[in-house]
């Protein structure tokens, strides 16, 4: 992601079904409150920053879910479909939904009991769920969506905009538009089946699979095949101009561009093709069959989000930025975090992508930027809190987690040499492909890969208060 605030401190951000790895089926088993019969599900996986986030129990391996928009009222009807396994014997279980009016709601087919707490909508099934029962939840539901306010005073979720709506959801704002289990440990696969005014476009993740005009209305079919956590699902809707091309590895471009937007985007996204194939040279292999931009006209957003596959911009980006969107497909898409704390490693290592493309394309070389930074006074906001411990949910966008997250891995490139830091980058994208890492899992790969004793060198950059008194 990228902000203002949060902006990367440079000098001058069928139905598939997929699986989750088993520590973090265990970790989604969180029991609540235990009953004769079983347990309830707990309301959230116990992260430090995001409580009610996600929630125990179960796990969703895909999203059905179908929209119609109309953007001239901002009226959003909805019917999800999720295929979930129990992970543990429920008598109930959450879901984060905020707003909407629920008209139905059904598991296996059957009606259930529901009701709302806040961002929690708690349902009990007719029947307890068993440990390792496949079970579908289905929830139709009505009504204007609108953003939530995260902690940090920014935006995040459905955003209405003039003619449709920016669709971002990190870290909270999924649950203002579908019903999910809306923590990144909870990653699934995805259908779309939105449905919009005739000239407007329905932009959704992965592959259009088709699109249908009809009765003055058009609909849009995307599947998103690997896994997703939720925050990273947009619908965004707005009058854009499109353009699909197949890149020479195969990858299936899609770019949707508000026309204001257009002619200050085209010469950045036209070089989308060759930073994917630079990145996939660093970083190994691209991990999706689809990519693109959505490019809207949003002022009232103030950022871009790595949205999975297609990065959705608020308006039209710089180069710097797709390069830093663009990584987040390897680095908090494809790997991503098991807590919210642990964002330097989608931010800092988006942030040092920046660097490593400016340095290779003849701007700054890394270790100039890292040098410049440090400069900074220690009354800067820089060294406000450590990357590895933001502190709470309002830090976590914070100018630390991007830039001193970059500077922790230029100490690392420093400390271990260029062979050993890529071999590292890569190993990091290619062992935890489609699941979830940890700092702590990262310095351990880190000192195993060099051979080095490196807890000193993260301590410094990521855990100490301040500004390290050495480089």
């Amino acid at each position: 992601m990228t902000h203002p605030r949060r902006r990367t401190a440079v000098l001058g951000r069928g139905a598939v079904v997929a699986t989750v790895p088993v520590a973090v089926a265990a970790l989604l088993t969180a029991a609540g409150p235990a009953t004769a019969a079983g347990q309830a599900g707990a309301s959230g996986v116990g992260d430090p920053y995001f409580p009610l986030a996600g929630n125990g129990g179960y796990h969703v391996a895909h999203y059905g879910l179908t929209l119609g928009y109309d953007p001239t009222s901002r009226h959003l009807t909805g019917k999800a479909v999720l295929t979930a396994r129990a992970t543990q014997r429920l008598t109930r279980f959450d879901l984060d939904f905020k707003g909407l009016k629920i008209t139905a709601l059904t598991v296996d087919s059957a009606r259930a009991a529901y009701r709302r707490s806040g961002q929690e909508l708690v349902v009990t099934p007719h029947r307890a769920l068993h440990k390792g029962q496949t079970f579908r939840v289905t929830v139709t539901y009505r009504g204007k969506p609108g953003p939530v306010t995260d902690p940090d005073g920014s935006l995040d979720g459905w955003i209405p905009t003039d003619d449709g709506a920016f669709v971002a959801g990190e870290p909270q704002g999924a649950m203002t538009w579908f019903p999910a289990n809306n923590h990144p440990l909870d990653k699934s696969s995805y259908d779309f089946t939105i449905t919009v005014p005739k000239g407007r476009t329905a932009v959704a993740n992965g592959v259009l699979l088709g699109q249908r005009t009809r009765g003055g209305r058009t609909t849009f079919r995307w599947r998103q095949k690997e896994p997703m956590a939720a925050y990273l699902a947009t619908a965004t809707v707005g009058k854009f101009e499109v353009k699909q091309y197949t890149t020479r590895g195969g990858i299936k471009v899609y770019d949707a561009v508000d026309p204001r937007e257009a002619s200050a985007a085209a010469p950045v996204l036209k070089k989308l093709p060759s930073v994917l194939e630079w990145e996939s040279k660093l970083f190994g292999p691209y991990p999706y069959r689809a990519a693109g931009s959505i490019v809207d006209r949003a002022p009232n957003v103030g950022y871009a989000l790595e949205t999975q596959t297609r990065p959705v911009y608020d308006s039209a980006p710089d180069l710097s930025t797709l390069v830093h969107e663009s990584a987040h497909q390897w680095f908090g898409d494809s790997v991503s975090l098991t807590s919210w704390k642990d964002i330097w490693l989608n931010e800092g290592f988006a942030t040092y992508a920046e660097w490593l493309y400016a340095e290779q394309h003849g701007g700054d070389s890394a270790q100039k930027t890292f040098k410049a930074l440090y400069a900074r006074p220690a009354t800067d906001g820089l060294w406000e809190f450590p990357p590895g411990n933001p502190g709470s949910g309002a830090n976590i966008f914070g100018t630390p987690v991007y830039a001193r997250g970059a500077m922790a891995l230029h100490a690392l490139r420093t400390a271990v040499g260029d062979r050993a830091f890529f071999r590292v980058l890569r190993a990091w994208a290619d062992r935890n492909r489609y699941g979830h890492g940890t700092t702590a899992q990262f310095e351990r790969l880190a000192e195993r890969e060099s051979g080095k004793n490196l807890g000193p060198l993260f301590h410094k950059w990521l855990y100490a208060q301040g500004k390290p008194s050495t480089p």
